[in-house]
């Protein structure tokens, strides 16, 4: 009974240690596990900041050569002014301290600096003389012959072309004006004041085709600017606004017979271009509008019409 008492005895404690020696075991290995986790971690750590540390001075390296490219760059172009400058006869002056943007040239010749370095009462006398050389220069341009260059005052100088209106109603501070805005083919429309309110009903108007003067300079008619004006055959009672030709759309230029279409930008009141030329406009005895005679046209689509004005003022 003693013996088997022992023997089981015997086998709780090797039981035990054996149990004790499995967890010895498995705590080493997990121990081991957890150096070689973070012997790999310090690895990788390293060598992302050797990588860091190697873009880094790439990146320096490269602003550094750009910033030695652009200072190279900016000291050619200033020892280009400087060279110019002097060669005007412009007095150089060293800055002291100045690092490049002095006005004194590090690759001018001896006789350049000399002259840039001497007080301001000697080279009075050497700046005179590309003074003197600059008037001489500017003479010509001042006597370009401008009236002889100028087109002749005739209808080529007329910015005339078709537009149609898009919208009409009454002026508001005005009984006898309409207040327009024409369609000419261009980015945006024009405001148009026209005194037709007694001529032509307001339905006649709307959306019709017309022509238009448009590079007369734009005015103001009680508060409203005017930016071109309609074409009319006018005679002492009657007006009516000249048709363009069938097929004529909003943009299409006028041009007349025998004349070069050349127009102003904007025609010069003092000049009075217009005010030249409109004795000449007249339609007619076969209601053609015309200049001197010859037909006002729409090249390939016809003349411009009166309805039934002939021999009278277009204007």
């Amino acid at each position: 009974m003693l013996r088997a008492t022992c023997r089981i005895t015997l086998n709780l404690t090797t039981r035990k240690h054996f149990t004790k020696s499995i967890k010895m075991a498995a705590l080493q290995q997990i121990i081991a596990n957890n150096e070689r986790a973070q012997s790999l971690v310090d690895s990788l750590e390293g060598e992302l900041a050797a990588i860091q540390k190697e873009l880094i001075e790439r990146k320096k390296k490269e602003l550094i050569d750009e910033n030695a490219k652009l200072t190279k760059e900016l000291e050619e172009a200033l020892t280009q002014l400087r060279s110019l400058e002097i060669r005007n006869g412009k007095k150089q002056i060293a800055v002291p301290g100045s690092r490049g943007m002095c006005t004194k040239a590090n690759n001018t010749t001896p006789n350049a600096e000399a002259a840039a370095l001497q007080p301001t009462e000697k080279p009075t006398a050497a700046a005179a003389a590309p003074k003197e050389k600059k008037v001489k220069e500017k003479k010509p341009a001042g006597e370009k012959p401008a009236p002889v260059a100028e087109a002749p005052i005739d209808v080529g100088r007329l910015d005339m072309r078709v537009g149609r209106i898009v919208e009409v109603g009454r002026h508001p501070d005005a009984d006898s004006l309409y207040l327009e805005k024409i369609d000419c083919g261009e980015a945006t429309v024009r405001t148009v004041v026209s005194g037709l309110v007694k001529f032509v009903p307001i339905e006649e108007m709307q959306n019709r085709l017309v022509v238009v003067l448009c590079n007369l300079k734009p005015a103001k008619m009680r508060g409203v600017v005017s930016e071109a004006m309609v074409m009319c055959a006018s005679s002492a009672d009657k007006v009516e606004v000249l048709s363009p030709p069938a097929g004529a759309v909003p943009g299409d230029l006028v041009h007349c017979e025998g004349y070069t279409r050349q127009p102003d930008a904007q025609l010069n009141p003092k000049k009075k271009i217009f005010e030249t030329c409109a004795p000449d406009l007249m339609t007619n005895g076969d209601l053609v509008a015309c200049y001197k005679g010859s037909a006002l046209h729409v090249p390939g689509k016809g003349n411009l019409l009166s309805q039934t004005l002939k021999n009278v003022n277009v204007k």
